[in-house]
Formats: structure tokens, sequence, C-alpha cells
């Protein structure tokens, strides 16, 4: 075989693929719009809370453009990234930290702030990663129960807590996609001691609508003990890239970034972050799209009897009055595959917010589910 013959250049490749993503940005029908492909089954995926949109078409060339650069490591990329992050958030680079999805930073702020006398406190429900990365620092974890009414953190209960080395508030909140409302969290700032650290994850933040919401980034000037956490895994659509980050004061980051194993991030997720942070309209059409097709669903929940938690994320709880595990399996037995079972929220079931084909066929599904049942 004449290998040359069968040669893709780079320049040809490149091509290609930008060819391609053009097609299905502008073709939501195909496998990885509306269904991702498995074996030779289709499969309609909300279970995660990603993006099905993807990344934006700038972020998307950068990746192509980096095609060559797969041979060097990271590091001016890294220190890119790392400015343009500062800039935005109007902070000095030394109050940044980068991270393999926001992910990483939840586990180096528990392996740098918790251990076996420096307590986690947490809400129950909510993303459960930190409290495994505790126990493997041997801490103990305090789960404190969302407030019964709007599902907030019940921030005076976890103030109300000894020993804390580290509390963890993910606002939105996953799985309930609720809010703590801004007056709530500034007055929780201002009572924790300088001794606890406070990680306040804002990886839902661009689709809050609420105005009873705000990031506390700004407020980490004046609070020595405070991190903020967020990802381009939701809104900008890099969910399998794997890249985040952290702001925090000079110290805290330093603290953290001890226990970073050193070029964490690839230049194909970092080229792809530089260009999203430049791309304001790629955010702006995600928030459009997700409260679009949002509205969709609520009104098809409301033609069934259902409730929901009202919500402020990409995804959203809905109350089925009964437990959730078994609508679970035959959501999945239909090819729908939706959010695990929440132990202590049994008879609730958690959706991501797919493209409107996606939610069509989600509705489709639950629908003869329910009436069936």
């Amino acid at each position: 075989m004449n290998s040359a013959k069968h040669r893709i250049s780079r320049r040809g490749f490149t091509r290609v693929l930008g060819a391609t993503a053009a097609y299905a940005a502008l073709n939501p029908m195909l496998p990885g719009r509306l269904v991702e492909t498995g074996t030779n089954e289709t499969i309609v995926r909300l279970s995660s809370n990603e993006n099905p949109y993807g990344p934006s078409p700038a972020a998307l060339k950068a990746m192509t453009d980096a095609f060559g650069l797969a041979w060097r490591y990271p590091d001016e990329h890294a220190d890119m990234l790392l400015a343009n992050v500062a800039r935005f958030h109007n902070v000095s680079p030394d109050q940044v930290l980068l991270g393999n999805g926001s992910g990483e930073i939840l586990k180096l702020a528990a392996a740098a702030f918790t251990g076996p006398t420096r307590r986690l406190v947490v809400a129950d429900p909510t993303f459960e990663a930190i409290a495994r990365h505790a126990s493997v620092a041997k801490a103990e974890t305090i789960k404190v129960p969302l407030t019964s009414d709007y599902y907030h953190h019940d921030l005076p209960k976890m103030l109300d807590q000894s020993n804390v080395g580290l509390t963890y508030v993910c606002n939105p909140n996953n799985p309930t996609a609720s809010i703590t409302p801004k007056s709530q969290i500034r007055s929780f700032l201002d009572s924790v001691g300088p001794s606890t650290m406070v990680l306040v994850d804002e990886a839902y933040h661009h689709y809050v609508e609420s105005s009873e919401y705000e990031s506390v980034i700004p407020l980490v000037k004046q609070r020595g003990n405070l991190i903020v956490a967020r990802t381009f895994s939701k809104i900008y659509g890099m969910a399998g890239l794997r890249c985040g980050y952290c702001v925090s004061s000079p110290d805290l980051i330093r603290q953290m970034q001890a226990h970073q194993v050193w070029d964490s991030l690839n230049i194909m997720a970092l080229a792809a972050a530089i260009a999203s942070f430049g791309d304001s309209n790629h955010v702006e059409q995600g928030r459009l799209r997700n409260h679009e097709v949002k509205k969709f669903v609520y009104a098809e929940l409301q033609k069934l009897g259902f409730k929901w938690i009202p919500s402020e994320a990409n995804f959203l709880m809905i109350d089925l009055q009964r437990p959730s595990r078994s609508v679970i399996a035959a959501l999945r037995d239909r090819k729908v595959e939706v959010g695990r079972l929440f132990p202590t929220m049994p008879n609730f079931l958690r959706v991501t917010i797919g493209t409107k084909p996606q939610m069509e066929a989600f509705c489709a599904a639950f629908s003869q589910i329910m009436r069936s049942a």
C-alpha cells in the first residue's frame, strides 16, 4: 500500500474537522446532538448536566489550530489563560489557580484544608465529589440538610459546627438546581471564622436568572478564607476537555497548588478555554437555548400534573411523588439516560436540559411511563 496516497495532511484534517463541526452545529438531529451513539443503539443522554451544544466555533478552531503544538508542554497556554481569567475577574494572576476541570479544584481544596482534625461541612444533598476527596484525607464530613421550603443551603446550621477546616457551598446547587440567596451567602461569609475556608462552587453560575443570586468572586478581595470555583464544562460545553479554575487569596492558592500535579491541563483544553473567554455570544446563546427548552419541559410537566424545584441551572429535579428508582430504570429501557438516584431525595428525578429534540424524546418516554404506572 502506498502510505503517501492514504495519508491526510494536518491542513486537510483540519479542513475535514472544521466542516464536520460546522455541519454538526447546523444539524441538531445528528448522533451526538439528539443522541449519544453507544454500540448499535442510540441513547438520549440527560444524565450528567452536560451542554449538548458543545464548544463555541472559536474554541473548535482554536483546538484544530493547536494540533501542531501537541508535542509541547502547556506552560505558555496556561500562563495565557491565567492572565485572561485574572483580567476577566479583576484580580491578580497569583489569585487564580487553573485545574483539570473544577473537579481538580475541589480535590485540591480537600487535600489542603481538611484532615483528621479539620472537618468538611456540606449540604445534603449536594455534589458528592468533595466529600470523597475529604475521606482520603481522613476528614469527617458533616452533612446539613437543605432547607425544606426552598432547598437553600441551611447556612446557620452549617455555621454552627466545630473543628471545621472547609465548608463547601454549591451555588446553584447540584442536584437540586436551587440557589442560596446572595443576602444569606453574604451574612454567612461575614460570620464564618477565619480558620474555616469556604469553597463556593459556581459551576452553573452562567445559567442563573434570579436577581436573588450573585457571584461571590468580587468578595475574594475582602475575605482571605474564600475560594470560588468555576468550570468550562457547563455553559462553555467543554466537559470532555477538563478545564476549570478558582479565584482566591494568593496564600490559599499556594496551599492548594502544593498538592497539584505539574501540567495537569492539556494544551487542547487550554486553547479552547482561551478562545471561549473571548466568545461572549456563545454564552448568551447557551443561556437562551437553556431558558427556552426549559420552558418547554415545564409546560409538558404541567400537562402531566407534576411539580419540580424551580431550576436556576441546566437541569431540574422533578417531584414524582413516588420512588424514582423504577422510573430511572424504565427510562433507561427506553434509551433515555437521566440522573442517578439521590438517597436523601428518593422521590425526585434529576434531568439535564438537553436540546429540544432530546427533551421531546424524554417527555414522550416519561409521559408513557407515568401514565402506565
